[in-house]
């Protein structure tokens, strides 16, 4: 089966630390858990028609949280993407507005 861009970037991260990251053109995606770097690589160029760098990848496991009288739960765990673009590589205007 063919993985389709969109299967692989989830969402963006939107966090204080993660928009500071975009001053040096770092942005931070959940990404799906079975994706590597040169996947997650080309999915970002494709969506966004920019030049990536350098990726790097977080596995996050999920926390424990309380739940009452029940027994402990846990959030789901997830992956995590650092995308660095190259210096000659256009921004990606989705985080513009939020800086």
């Amino acid at each position: 089966m063919a993985t389709v861009a969109y299967d692989i970037i989830k969402r963006p991260v939107i966090t204080e630390k993660s928009m500071a990251l975009t001053q040096d053109r770092k942005y931070t995606f959940l990404v799906a858990k079975d994706a590597n770097k040169i996947q997650i690589g080309k999915a970002v160029e494709e969506i966004f028609g920019v030049k990536v760098a350098k990726v790097n990848t977080i596995n996050m496991d999920g926390k424990l949280k309380r739940t009452g009288r029940f027994p402990a739960g846990r959030r789901a765990s997830y992956k995590k993407a650092i995308v660095t673009l190259t210096e000659d590589s256009k921004t990606i205007e989705f985080f513009e507005g939020m800086v």
